[in-house]
């Protein structure tokens, strides 16, 4: 039935691009006879090439010919839409070689005609492919591309489908901040155009991160949401996920019997066992675990779970039979049958493994110490590996992440900033030939008096700000004793979820009572002894030195936010670098920053209108940075205007050998970073 229904879709779609093209052969797209032939043939060889119910050979010898056919071409805008088209073909027939060439060739036709909607189509297909192998910051990159281009072409709906992807990515790494932060955008964008399919899946997303969170109460919050969108569209067949999800959430918060009902309810829905098969497996497993720790229909259960399994086996969801081969093993296990739950749970470590479901793998290995004692060190071994290696990962792709961002928007700018100095540069040629060396002479000494009284402005400045300073270390000092001394009684009460690597080893070595076995324990104790009199160094020696790491120069920040928020009617947030000592930058240096945050928070004020404004000062292993956010109007930075403020920032950044970014778009708020060099700033 479905060879034969994606034939007559096939047809259909046939139809109607001959038509399409046909339209604009009416509206005067010079195309000869014989052109019109080949334009048809390799649409009609793609559509072969993509045909499921052909074999692949000869599905292959279809776009092999289409290939051929497009890259004679010498009409550049169809071929860029046969590349685009056959990109998608090889793709989905996963020929990964011939996908990536085409995939590529697809790009640079479509940059070099400037056609941004097929460019964002070959990054949209590259982060689906990248997606599939697992390469999460390269998917992440090109969906973020399509992104920014479906933005530019105004198509909200594609635009929001990008930023669904990119956060799924984002939650694939337990980058759960970021990933919420896109579904929120993604469905801002489709609310208005009433696009209910995505905004169900948005909220059954935001769902499933808050269960991971632990944050149930928020989790069945965003699973009625989506409900209440599934319920305007006229398929219901996404149901039974959504009763599954709901399930899993009771389940996670203990109430097994809340949660059986929602299992019953997911297989009891019309023909699920057939149309998704897959959510009809979840739910029997997870059915199967609530009955178990309920303690009913004990003989059952071993045939609910098995069934579960059979059917992830047949339709190869490895994931899923990594989860019920787990369950299964914690039932044996909880019948005290230790050999037959070491089979399962062998077993789910693989499918974990294959699967790359690092989260089961967790659970799996840290249970085996307990039934399989004989490998308890070495399985203890592989999950602090394991951790320390995935910590990392997920660190370095969340940073990576960020830097995609980052450096996008920052190109952005300098393409910004060098075509506003070109204009300058012009402007200045043309008015030096019509105004001649008089003029030159007259604006150049009116700017070394602006440039006078600037820095006699400043030095009082200056002034005020450094007594300001000396006026705070009065008020500091009671409260940093009372905050360091907390800090030290909590790193000392702390010392358990230090010892955890340990305690895991020596969980496997209490089953045996060899001599070797006690040397090992033995010397695990030590270690234990060793770590617990270094904390307490620690602890001793933090509560002695406190007293030298609260910044007054912080706090003078905090006075000037506290201040411009009550006249300024604004929230603010305020974050550093706890771990960087600020009274150690040179005085001019912490005077030109508090002018800098100074003057961003009275432009915040005075013309963005802001709501909410968002401080923070960091560091890297070469540069401060000083960075102010707002939620205000916005401006387009191609079109604002240089006033007084923005050049006394600009001479203040200059002066410290630094450089400064405005980021702004109309009602999406302002950013201004500031980035200083540390070996210019420092005492």
């Amino acid at each position: 039935m479905l060879p034969r229904t994606n034939q007559i879709i096939n047809a259909i779609c046939c139809v109607l691009l001959l038509f399409a093209f046909s339209c604009k052969r009416e509206k005067g797209l010079d195309i000869q006879n014989n052109d019109t032939v080949t334009i048809d043939s390799v649409f009609l060889l793609i559509k072969d090439g993509r045909n499921t119910s052909f074999t692949v050979l000869k599905r292959n010898n279809a776009l092999k010919k289409a290939h051929e056919k497009a890259d004679a071409s010498t009409n550049d805008s169809l071929k860029t839409k046969y590349f685009s088209r056959l990109s998608l073909a090889y793709f989905r027939l996963n020929d990964s070689t011939l996908f990536r060439d085409t995939n590529k060739t697809t790009m640079e036709l479509a940059q070099n005609n400037k056609d941004s909607i097929v460019l964002a189509e070959a990054h949209w297909d590259l982060a689906d492919f990248f997606r599939n192998n697992v390469v999460q910051d390269s998917a992440y990159y090109h969906f973020y591309e399509a992104q920014k281009l479906y933005d530019e072409l105004n198509n909200q709906a594609y635009s929001a489908r990008m930023l669904y992807n990119m956060a799924i990515v984002q939650n694939d790494v337990r980058d759960y901040t970021g990933s919420e932060i896109n579904l929120i955008r993604a469905i801002e964008l489709l609310k208005p155009i009433n696009y209910y399919n995505r905004l169900y899946s948005c909220y059954n997303a935001l769902g499933n991160i808050a269960t991971s969170l632990k944050e149930y109460d928020k989790a069945l919050e965003y699973h009625q949401k989506a409900s209440e969108y599934l319920n305007l569209l006229d398929s219901q067949d996404d149901l039974p996920m959504t009763q599954n999800n709901i399930g899993r959430v009771y389940q996670e918060q203990g109430k097994h019997k809340k949660a059986m009902e929602y299992f019953n309810m997911v297989m009891s829905f019309d023909s699920v066992f057939y149309k998704n098969t897959q959510i009809y497996a979840k739910a029997l497993n997870n059915l199967a675990v609530s009955t178990s720790i309920l303690n009913m229909d004990n003989d059952q259960l071993p045939a609910l779970f098995n069934q579960a399994i059979h059917i992830q086996d047949s339709i190869k969801d490895i994931k899923a039979l990594s989860l019920s081969n787990y369950s299964l093993g914690k039932y044996y296990l909880s019948k005290k049958d230790t050999i037959t739950a070491l089979t399962f749970i062998r077993k789910s470590k693989k499918h974990a493994e294959q699967s790359s479901s690092h989260g089961r793998l967790f659970q799996v290995l840290a249970v085996l110490p307990n039934i399989d004692p004989v490998n308890a060190t070495a399985y203890a071994q592989e999950y602090i590996h394991l951790n320390d290696s995935l910590q990392q990962e997920e660190r370095v792709l969340r940073n990576k992440f960020v830097r995609i961002r980052f450096e996008t928007d920052e190109f952005i700018a300098q393409n910004s900033i060098l075509d506003r100095q070109r204009q300058l540069w012009l402007g200045i040629s043309i008015a030096s030939i019509l105004l001649g060396l008089l003029v030159f002479v007259v604006i150049s000494q009116r700017v070394k008096n602006q440039k006078l009284q600037f820095q006699q402005s400043q030095q009082k400045s200056n002034e005020e700000i450094f007594n300001l300073m000396l006026s705070q270390q009065g008020k500091l000092e009671e409260g940093k004793h009372i905050e360091q001394k907390r800090i030290s009684e909590e790193l000392h009460d702390g010392i358990l979820g230090q010892m955890l690597g340990i305690r895991l080893i020596l969980t496997g070595l209490n089953r045996k009572t060899d001599e070797k076995t006690m040397d090992q324990r033995e010397d695990f104790i030590k270690k234990l002894q060793l770590v617990e009199e270094e904390v307490r160094t620690i602890s001793h020696e933090l509560n002695h030195t406190a007293y030298e790491k609260v910044s007054n120069f912080i706090a003078s920040i905090q006075d000037l936010l506290s201040t411009i928020s009550v006249t300024g009617k604004f929230s603010y947030d305020f974050t550093y670098n706890e771990e960087m000592n600020w009274d150690q930058l040179l005085g001019d240096v912490k005077i030109n920053i508090y002018r800098i945050v100074q003057e961003c928070l009275q432009n915040c004020v005075k013309h963005a209108k802001a709501n909410n404004i968002y401080v923070n000062f960091n560091t890297n292993d070469e540069n401060l940075i000083v960075s102010i956010k707002d939620d205000g109007k916005g401006f387009e930075t191609k079109k604002g205007k240089k006033g007084i403020g923005l050049k006394n920032i600009s001479s203040r950044a200059e002066k410290l050998n630094g450089s400064y970014i405005i980021e702004s778009e109309v009602e999406r708020g302002t950013t201004v970073t500031l980035t200083l060099p540390k070996d210019k700033t420092l005492a």
